[in-house]
């Protein structure tokens, strides 16, 4: 959903009624600065990289796809899977305890 003319027309009126009119020359000089600094700071990083270049290691050449790739027959032989180690015993927790049933703890009640 893009931003069209209205909208932006209606985003500009309110930053100018939050900051005001005095402010707004100073904030686009400030914009203009940052981003004049930012461009010259990406320029001396691609002068850099391009100076690195030659110096760096040669390039890997890009290995094809799997699918389109010849059959090679795996590097190590296939290594038996290791033992694992013993078991140990499974301890069950105690089962919980549970009340007699109502009718039970009454009968008790009455024979007392």
């Amino acid at each position: 959903m893009p931003i069209g003319v209205p909208e932006l027309l209606i985003i500009a009126v309110v930053v100018v009624l939050l900051f005001g009119a005095k402010k707004m020359p100073d904030m686009a000089r400030a914009v203009g600065r940052s981003m004049r600094i930012f461009k010259a700071e990406t320029k001396t990083m691609r002068q850099e990289d391009e100076a690195e270049q030659p110096a760096a290691a040669p390039q890997v050449p890009v290995q094809q796809p799997a699918a389109q790739q010849p059959y090679a027959a795996p590097q190590q032989p296939y290594a038996a899977p290791q033992p694992l180690p013993p078991a140990q015993p499974v301890v069950q927790p105690p089962a919980p305890q549970v009340a007699p049933p109502l009718e039970q703890t009454q009968g008790r009640a009455d024979n007392r």
